[in-house]
């Protein structure tokens, strides 16, 4: 699990009137989360959990297979809570603060050939990792680029090993927003959506504390203190990690080309790029982010 940021190249010199950086910014997206990891300590890279026969039927509810979380229901977890594969924590009144809200709630597929997985194997865990960033682009509204450009992220949680022996089979879906790398935003207001609006993507927005490259480069939330913002994004092909130059070179044109767009005078303007580490398109992102001064 990646928490940190790695940067292993630098913006470069001047050319004409434009600066273009010669070696740009490979980083490890710190706002990116993480997968959560299973509910015994294994990460995504252990070996699955052998299927186990499919249980009897209990003769009545249990209190576990019961306590089925509800949408719209909103929490105050920090970082390390967030990342957590199981939560047990107390809703709050989301007219208080809070830094997580419940935008889905699913069952879990958990039967293969007749056969119950194990709430910690790979498959089950895997399924929750899809689903959850994908109903977040649905539910955030402006699609997959703006959510990509924003510090709003799905964290997911599932049953204990217990409580789905016990019949619980569901998963649930948070959002979140990383102030910073680490530090969770409060969230306020309506959510469903609001990527599809101009202040939603601004109060949200990806932003940077300095310039890309630097030692003060921090991602942070653009509705705080900010010098350079995220503007667009640059996918990749699908498939096996490229390599590092091949991931470098994507980016080059189409990030120059959102600078030079975003620039008051064309003729003179800044910008740069991050691309994916292997350890990040092992991960899931596979694509990288221009960045202009804000």
């Amino acid at each position: 699990m990646v928490h940190g940021q790695q940067a292993v190249g630098v913006l470069g010199t001047h050319v004409a009137l434009i600066r273009r950086p010669t070696a740009v910014v490979a980083l490890l997206l710190a706002l990116a989360v993480p997968l959560a990891g299973c509910s015994d300590g294994s990460g995504p890279g252990e070996p699955a959990a052998s299927p186990s026969a499919t249980p009897s039927a209990p003769s009545a509810p249990s209190a576990a297979a019961s306590s089925r979380p509800s949408t719209g229901t909103c929490r105050q977890l920090t970082y390390r809570e967030a990342v957590a594969p199981v939560d047990d924590s107390e809703p709050v009144s989301c007219a208080l603060e809070h830094t997580a809200r419940t935008f889905a709630v699913d069952q879990l597929d958990a039967v293969v050939s007749g056969h119950l997985l194990a709430v910690d194997s790979d498959r089950v865990q895997q399924q929750v990792a899809t689903r959850c960033p994908e109903r977040l682009v649905e539910f955030l509204g402006g699609g997959l680029e703006a959510q990509r450009l924003s510090v709003l992220r799905a964290v997911w949680f599932t049953p204990t090993v217990e409580e789905s022996d016990a019949g619980a089979d569901w998963y649930r879906c948070d959002v979140i927003a990383l102030a910073a790398s680490e530090d969770l935003a409060p969230l306020t207001g309506r959510l469903q959506g609001i990527l599809a609006t101009a202040a939603g993507r601004e109060r949200y927005g990806l932003c940077a504390t300095a310039e890309p490259g630097t030692a003060s480069f921090r991602r942070v939330i653009c509705s705080g203190p900010h010098r350079w913002r995220a503007i667009s994004v640059v996918d990749l092909p699908s498939g096996d990690y490229p390599g590092e130059a091949t991931a470098r070179e994507a980016g080059q044109t189409p990030c120059e080309d959102a600078g030079r767009d975003a620039a008051d005078d064309p003729l003179s303007y800044r910008w740069g790029y991050e691309w994916p580490s292997s350890e990040q398109w092992a991960a899931g992102q596979t694509y990288g982010v221009c960045w202009v001064p804000a």
